[in-house]
């Protein structure tokens, strides 16, 4: 029983949040803590590596990964949509692609851990000031659709996770790769 105080598998209320929220957060924070494992110990080198030379590396779908939850911030916690200006600092990100190769690249993990932070530090903070019934709060999701912002939220670690994924098969691409 090495870490019992290891919450990482309670899905829980969170000390000043309201009980949905923390519920959210928890997983938010799993989601967020598998990312940070899954990259621990990359060199730069490392995290611009792309299978083949294709694809994305793995620091672009970090770089993009804090990208999509600052657009959701915008969106949900200021009920707006992104300005150009806005959409022009987080295009490379959300976008990601050729242009995205080249200028997403010789950064340690330190840059990209940093940025998720940051991105990461704004949301808690953001939903300290919100109550459980904004959750259900329904807006334009996209041209034909609506969406709650519990949906929002969830798309949000469902994205990261999907990228965790991605990330987790370019390493072992890549550590195979290297042993042969």
């Amino acid at each position: 029983m090495k870490n019992l105080k290891d919450k990482r598998f309670i899905v829980d209320v969170k000390s000043g949040y309201t009980p949905l929220i923390g519920r959210l957060l928890s997983m938010l924070e799993y989601t967020r803590i598998t990312t940070l494992e899954a990259i621990e110990g990359l060199t730069a080198e490392e995290l611009d590596y792309r299978i083949d030379g294709k694809g994305n590396s793995i620091g672009c779908l970090l770089y993009h990964i804090a990208c999509v939850e600052e657009v959701y911030q915008i969106m949900t916690f200021e009920d707006r949509e992104p300005t150009k200006e806005e959409l022009q600092k987080l295009d490379i990100g959300l976008n990601l692609g050729e242009k995205a190769h080249t200028e997403i690249t010789n950064n340690g993990i330190e840059f990209y851990v940093e940025k998720l932070n940051l991105v990461r530090e704004r949301t808690l903070d953001c939903f300290k000031e919100i109550e459980d019934k904004w959750l259900d709060k329904v807006s334009p999701f996209g041209p034909n659709h609506k969406a709650n912002n519990y949906f929002r939220w969830f798309h949000v670690f469902e994205d990261e996770l999907n990228h965790r994924g991605q990330i987790r098969l370019i390493r072992n691409h890549m550590k195979r790769k290297q042993n042969v």
